[in-house]
């Protein structure tokens, strides 16, 4: 999988090829010219987990990776958001569905593909407004037994749907 401190080849502040070096015991990209050192962020996301009447609301993928595989309502954090509102902006984009934040269900690492988020905060929510749709980067949304998944596009939302307790 390409590194984060790959993608990132000038420097941001006066434009020269960057070099690798060892920087705080670590290979970083470094500008020889000014000693700019990039240090790369993680990428951040959220994901919600809604159930009605014992069921789970997925959504199934209509961009790659994993187009046409189902997960939770997930989406990226943006700088400067706080975390639980962008789980009910991205439940409501990709649902239709306005949800409150209930509680947090824990805190996910681990990148599943070059372009995924390096950490998952998942929550739990509840559906205050709104009718399903399915909107944004997903084609289809519907409401499954925990029994019964249709195939999962990442291991992480198994993760995450194993974690929750049933509130039938």
């Amino acid at each position: 999988m390409a590194r984060v401190e790959d993608e990132v080849n000038y420097c941001l502040r006066c434009g020269t090829r960057l070099v690798q070096a060892n920087v705080m015991g670590r290979e970083r990209p470094v500008c020889p010219s000014c000693n700019w050192v990039y240090y790369a962020d993680p990428k951040v996301a959220v994901a919600v987990v809604i159930e009605q009447f014992g069921k789970v609301l997925l959504t199934r993928r209509a961009v790659n990776p994993q187009r046409g595989l189902w997960t939770l309502p997930a989406g990226y954090v943006d700088a400067g958001e706080d975390p639980i509102r962008a789980a009910e902006r991205e439940c409501f984009e990709e649902t239709g569905f306005l949800v409150q934040v209930i509680q947090l269900l824990g805190v996910f690492f681990g990148q599943e593909h070059p372009r995924g988020a390096h950490i998952i905060i998942a929550y739990q929510a509840e559906i205050q407004a709104g009718t399903l749709q399915p909107g944004d980067d997903v084609d289809q949304a519907d409401f499954f037994e925990k029994s019964n998944l249709p195939i999962l596009a990442f291991s992480s939302t198994e993760k995450i749907i194993r974690i929750v307790p049933d509130v039938g």
